[in-house]
């Protein structure tokens, strides 16, 4: 249909996904599959227009007015410029569930969260980047699983973060924000957690950018019969999330805490490999990754 409609409108644009920036001189529609195209209103007669709006539905850029901070990062971020002032901030990826909340109802629910004006780098419909500065004065500052909380219950939209490391550098903002785009989609498909730090998603980049001929042998050669054993592998990862405590991990396991320490005893006798040491946990969990990518 695109391909028809590019032959019969010469100024046709087409979005897979729709960007925050739009050409405000061109009529947009929205396909049923949500793709979107605009098209030059020269191009357009009124009956045009109405065989358009039989099968597409018009749409109206809903991206929230950029403010002059806003236009400012944007600039910084898409060109080599850096800004003068030394600030420490930090970017924070969000993701959005289709046509659940107004763009800028979203924008209005960050603002009164944080009792200021954050600006908002929106990538698409659906997913864009908080930019938030650190303020040493502000000890009480709301995480970003309290957030999430908060958005669930007053705006019953389902949000996901990826939380960067805080920037302490004028120069480098452009590299740093492509990286925190990156690792966010990359968590974004290996962790169904609402809320992922850039430090907690290293171990996924890491796998995901080894050699996958060795990604897809590490399971069979760290977690040798384990790797088919469920019940094993879902011990292992939350004794991992427990940062290798054994009575915590047994606790939030719902099992006594000899059971689990008899578990990993097992492993220990079978592959030579003690999870209680952090190295060697380390090369488990990576093997852990790399049979559940």
């Amino acid at each position: 249909m695109i391909d028809n409609l590019k032959a019969y409108f010469p100024s046709l644009e087409h979005y897979t996904t729709i960007p925050a920036k739009l050409n405000n001189r061109l009529k947009w529609f929205l396909t049923s599959d949500s793709q979107l195209v605009g098209i030059h209103p020269d191009d357009l007669q009124e009956k045009d227009l109405l065989l358009l709006s039989t099968f597409l539905t018009p749409y109206h850029n809903l991206f929230p007015s950029m403010t002059d901070e806003e236009k400012q990062w944007k600039n910084w971020i898409h060109t080599d410029e850096c800004p003068n002032n030394n600030s420490t901030f930090r970017f924070v990826y969000f993701q959005l569930p289709s046509n659940q909340i107004e763009l800028s109802a979203f924008k209005d629910a960050i603002n009164q969260l944080f009792e200021k004006e954050v600006p908002i780098l929106w990538e698409n419909e659906q997913e864009g980047i908080i930019i938030e500065s650190f303020y040493p004065e502000l000890e009480d500052a709301i995480s970003y699983k309290e957030i999430i909380d908060i958005l669930i219950s007053d705006l019953y939209i389902n949000i996901r973060f990826f939380v960067g490391p805080y920037f302490h550098s004028n120069e480098g903002i452009k590299k740093y924000y492509q990286q925190i785009k990156a690792g966010a989609k990359l968590s974004f498909k290996s962790t169904q957690l609402h809320v992922i730090s850039f430090l907690e998603a290293i171990p996924h980049i890491v796998v995901d950018h080894v050699d996958s001929s060795i990604m897809k042998d590490l399971p069979k050669l760290i977690l040798q019969e384990f790797q088919r054993d469920n019940e094993f592998i879902t011990m292992m990862e939350v004794f991992f999330k427990s940062n290798l405590n054994v009575s915590v991990a047994a606790k939030k396991l719902y099992m006594h805490r000899n059971s689990l320490q008899y578990r990993i005893d097992k492993f220990y006798e079978k592959t030579g490999i003690d999870v209680r040491i952090f190295h060697q946990a380390l090369t488990v969990y990576l093997a852990i990754l790399a049979l559940n990518k």
